[in-house]
């Protein structure tokens, strides 16, 4: 699997500080799990970091320090997680490993050849992750996006002024790009999706119908 697209490097870089939200970490996370390139590019990130702790002067910490965290972690109610029986699997079975601890909803349409997952996330945040799917083919609207959107190929392709985009590449979207991504003819294509704000279309379809698509 060659790779052409990889995240901005400051995007990397607040990944590998742990500085982003669940969502976008999900996604960047599971691109990085793949990319050779950008797994070494945070790997130097995280090697300064702990560079950058060495350096710093140690604070003295109270005798019985272990005993308390210990103490604490026997009196805290052990959590149990009921079984997952409301996945929902369909074509999308050999997702990454990154997402095999996450609840995925049921698939719904969200646009003619299109339908999307949602995925459970912990806290509530502003971005949102979802499996999208797009029939071979698919032709969108040109539109922009009034926050991010972090897209990663887990399967298939798809094209705009951008370039071709594969298996492992990563696209990111915002408010200052425009783009009609087409679906190749290869097969379907599915991405991993985490997005902010929403889709803003442009022409005048995109604005009758883009009230109605909701991702």
């Amino acid at each position: 699997m060659t790779i052409n697209h990889h995240p901005p490097e400051d995007l990397l870089a607040d990944f590998a500080a742990g500085r982003l939200e669940e969502a976008h970490q999900l996604v960047v996370g599971v691109h990085v799990a793949g990319c050779a390139r950008c797994a070494r590019f945070v790997q130097a990130i995280e090697q300064l970091a702990g560079l950058a702790l060495e350096a710093v002067e140690p604070v003295p910490v109270a005798s019985n320090a272990f005993e308390q965290v210990m103490s604490r972690i026997h009196d805290t109610p052990e959590e149990r997680t009921a079984p997952d029986t409301g996945r929902d699997h369909g074509r999308e079975e050999d997702i990454p490993s990154a997402l095999r601890n996450y609840r995925i909803g049921k698939r719904r349409r969200v646009a003619p050849g299109v339908s999307m997952r949602p995925i459970e996330l912990a806290g509530a945040e502003n971005a949102r992750a979802f499996l999208l799917r797009s029939a071979p083919g698919t032709r969108m609207l040109e539109h922009t996006h009034t926050g991010t959107e972090l897209t990663l190929v887990l399967e298939g392709s798809f094209s705009h002024e951008g370039g071709r985009f594969g298996p492992g590449d990563f696209d990111y979207g915002d408010d200052e790009i425009d783009h009609r991504p087409i679906v190749g003819q290869e097969g379907p294509c599915v991405c991993l999706v985490a997005m902010t704000g929403d889709l803003r279309m442009n022409g005048l379809l995109g604005r009758l119908i883009g009230p109605f698509v909701r991702l």
